[in-house]
């Protein structure tokens, strides 16, 4: 299969990420694809303290351009050399990894972890006695049937779709069920959206929510850096009582998909109308109360 000319965008921290003209919007956040793949996936994951019990099982859903994974190579492997990791991707692209595997793109990686991702790009697996990595390609709300019927349980789940608003598909209250069914009972599950409405999906589906806090730099509108979620609270950074309103607004009405089928404009018809019929406060009013520009 020929690869699609998708160009590199230099992203402030030196690394690399794609644009997306099918969806309108990079892969990455602009202040750093390498740094987000650390901060928001792997630290949020507690990937350290999990690299010690000798095993480890990642599920990377919307795998892109393999920075996720990557950095939780790096990130197990450094806090401890033998530690055996599973890791299942879910991508619809398969010319978007076999793109990234290209200088200068995968060059912010280490040799070996340059070389996994590789292999998975134009093998779709790889397998070591300290690794095995398998790349499924389709729709994501099939292939996470598979790993549910495989009975696969992660320690922890990279959630990585294109913006809800792009991509609403991906973020519904019954693809995130079946997600849900992946993750172990002490696992976590990590992504960049802050939205309200990923975050009703997540506890409708059965998880409770936590924020991941927003460093030193931070712009007027932001107030956090995205969501983890876990089956028990009690270890994830609380949200704050923005953040906990925010989920009493009309924004927080989630997206739905019954059979996992639907195309994004039909979920997108069903939210609105949702809204439409609410209750609850407008985000705006929300949003003028907290003053959020």
């Amino acid at each position: 299969m020929s690869v699609k000319p998708w160009i590199p965008q230099l992203t402030e921290d030196g690394s690399f990420t794609f644009f997306s003209e099918e969806f309108g919007e990079a892969f990455h956040s602009r202040y750093g694809a390498r740094r987000e793949a650390f901060v928001k996936f792997a630290r949020a994951t507690d990937l350290v303290e999990r690299s010690q019990r000798g095993c480890v099982c990642l599920l990377d859903v919307c795998y892109g351009l393999g920075y996720n994974t990557a950095a939780a190579l790096e990130t197990i492997w450094t806090a401890n050399p033998h530690c055996r990791v599973e890791v299942y991707g879910l991508e619809l692209d398969e010319t978007i990894p076999r793109a990234a595997i290209a200088p200068p793109l995968i060059e912010s990686w280490s040799p070996e972890v340059q070389s996994i991702l590789r292999a998975i790009a134009l093998e779709h697996c790889y397998t070591t006695p300290q690794l095995s990595a398998t790349l499924l390609i389709g729709d994501a709300r099939q292939t996470i049937q598979v790993l549910s019927a495989k009975r696969f349980q992660a320690d922890a789940v990279f959630f990585d779709p294109f913006s809800p608003r792009r991509c609403p598909q991906l973020w519904t209250v019954e693809f995130f069920a079946q997600v849900t069914r992946c993750l172990k009972a002490d696992g976590k599950l990590a992504t960049y959206s802050r939205s309200a409405a990923v975050r009703s999906a997540l506890l409708e589906a059965g998880l409770q929510v936590g924020t991941i806090p927003l460093g030193d730099a931070r712009l007027p509108h932001e107030w956090s850096q995205g969501t983890v979620a876990a089956f028990d609270g009690r270890s994830l950074p609380p949200l704050s009582p923005m953040e906990q309103e925010h989920l009493q607004t009309r924004a927080a009405i989630p997206y739905r998909d019954p059979f996992l089928s639907d195309s994004a404009e039909a979920i997108q018809q069903r939210h609105h109308q949702e809204q439409q019929h609410s209750q609850w406060e407008s985000t705006s009013s929300w949003r003028r109360r907290w003053g959020i520009e």
